[in-house]
């Protein structure tokens, strides 16, 4: 219990200061008062502590309660369950943020564009752009599993995904082809269609598109594993059917390159998807008509998304944009008529310049986000962002990478900056929270794979790695 009073003391300070650096950099699109809709009550079931334990313990209700105190209480079988709920055990869990380190997991002489957990976190999946893919066993030592070599690589690997049941890894570059290898196989090199077939996926489906200009920029696996979703630089999204082997859907989505796109629940019936022209858009796959039009469309952002991530309930997901903020969105609010062109500024490309100042405090007009979050910087690459674990915190925070070479973490209520993790030399573009432990796993362009956590599970942390020319390459 002192071991762990101290460092759960230690915690606290760390979290008090990370929020007094972010006093002024609440970022909140609509005021700075916290966000006041039903997703506030939802965060607060699956992450508050019981709302009768304050009372046991302090004698009234709504009083903040130390996780010490919560111990004691549980100890003390106050609550007469004899347990925590699994709340009670999102609201200690969550006061535990991974900010103790930099531990290095792997470097290569390559840019590191992905870095992904598996479903259940014995996994991680990191991408390089020297053709690199590797599988690392979390629970013992971060030992390569898997190491691929990728096929007919296009200047980097874009997007990678695990299958649920983690058989099966698909892989995507600047072209039409996906490819797909078994990674639970026994051979730890995987050369492609040498020491292992790399089966590959032809997203173009009967032709019609100049393979040079057609580019996959995201492939995400369904729920079941029998589906596949991929954004196209054609403006396009497409889903592929694994069992029949063949494109099952294309859709004309947007008006220009689709760079994200992702299933909405567990049912596979909504898509996500976010491209350059400015739009989030959600398509209902139960009532698609010849006319590809989407169930509907999201407006508030003034600049191309980067990325879109799922709540997983169908109804909230967030959203990354080169107008350099994260947003919140409810699909209720979505218009299935909307009027409104795109607001994007053609005279600057984020992948060469800065954020016009003159722009950062612009808003849309017609924003129907729910929360605008700001401090991150979305330049040079398609920068990632999500919403943190459902188990271990009750999704009560979001983070993204940063062209600033760190990671961020914001309160999805308050919308204040809870932490900044400034551990890289270069651009993080993809960044991941273990679905279960304090951890957290960055991907840069130095090269690095770096792993956060609380308490800290080295003697001491690793050197930084070195410098990095900062080449006007990107993606």
């Amino acid at each position: 219990m002192n071991w762990f009073r101290k460092n759960f003391r230690s915690c606290e300070e760390e979290n008090a200061e990370s929020g007094a650096r972010a006093s002024t950099s609440r970022g909140r699109g609509k005021g700075s008062n916290s966000l006041d809709h039903e997703i506030v009550q939802l965060t607060k079931l699956r992450s508050g502590p019981n709302e009768h334990l304050s009372k046991m313990v302090h004698g009234k209700h709504n009083v903040p309660i130390s996780t010490v105190k919560m111990l004691a209480a549980r100890e003390g079988n106050y609550s007469g369950r004899g347990r925590f709920s699994s709340a009670d055990s999102c609201h200690v869990l969550s006061r535990y943020l991974p900010v103790n380190g930099p531990y290095m997991v792997d470097q290569m002489d390559s840019r590191a564009y992905v870095s992904q957990f598996s479903v259940d976190g014995s996994l991680l999946v990191a991408a390089y752009q020297g053709s690199h893919i590797r599988i690392y066993d979390v629970e013992n030592g971060w030992k390569v599993r898997k190491d691929i070599l990728a096929k007919s690589l296009r200047w980097t690997i874009t997007d990678t995904c695990l299958s649920p049941d983690q058989r099966y890894l698909v892989y995507s570059s600047l072209s039409p082809i996906v490819h797909i290898v078994n990674v639970g196989s026994a051979v730890t090199q995987s050369l492609a269609n040498v020491t292992e077939i790399h089966d590959g996926l032809d997203f173009s489906g009967e032709g019609g598109n100049d393979d040079n200009l057609f580019e996959i920029f995201s492939v995400k696996f369904s729920t079941d594993g029998r589906e596949l979703v991929a954004a196209s630089s054609v403006d396009s999204l497409y889903v592929y059917d694994l069992a029949t082997n063949r494109l099952a859907l294309k859709i004309l989505a947007h008006e220009d390159d689709v760079n994200t796109v992702c299933f909405a629940d567990e049912s596979g019936h909504l898509i996500y998807s976010g491209s350059d022209d400015s739009f989030c858009k959600i398509w209902d796959r139960r009532c698609l008509n010849w006319k590809d039009k989407p169930a509907g469309t999201l407006i508030g952002h003034l600049e191309g998304i980067t990325f879109i991530d799922s709540r997983g309930d169908g109804r909230y997901l967030i959203s990354n944009g080169k107008d350099q903020t994260t947003k919140l969105w409810d699909i209720r609010k979505m218009s299935s008529n909307p009027s409104c062109v795109p607001r994007r500024n053609y005279n600057w490309d984020y992948r060469q310049m800065d954020y016009p100042a003159k722009l950062k405090d612009k808003k849309h007009p017609n924003d129907q986000s729910l929360a605008t979050y700001k401090g991150h910087s979305v330049l040079q690459t398609l920068i990632r962002c999500y919403f943190s674990p459902a188990y271990s915190t009750g999704q009560k925070y979001i983070y993204t990478g940063s062209n600033d070479a760190s990671v961020y973490i914001y309160d999805l209520v308050s919308g204040a900056l809870v932490a900044k993790l400034g551990h890289h030399e270069s651009t993080v573009r993809d960044c991941s929270w273990h679905p279960h432990y304090p951890m957290m796993i960055s991907s840069s362009w130095d090269g690095s794979i770096i792993r956060c956590e609380f308490p800290g599970g080295d003697a001491t942390p690793s050197p930084l790695p070195r410098r990095r020319s900062q080449r006007r390459h990107f993606f």
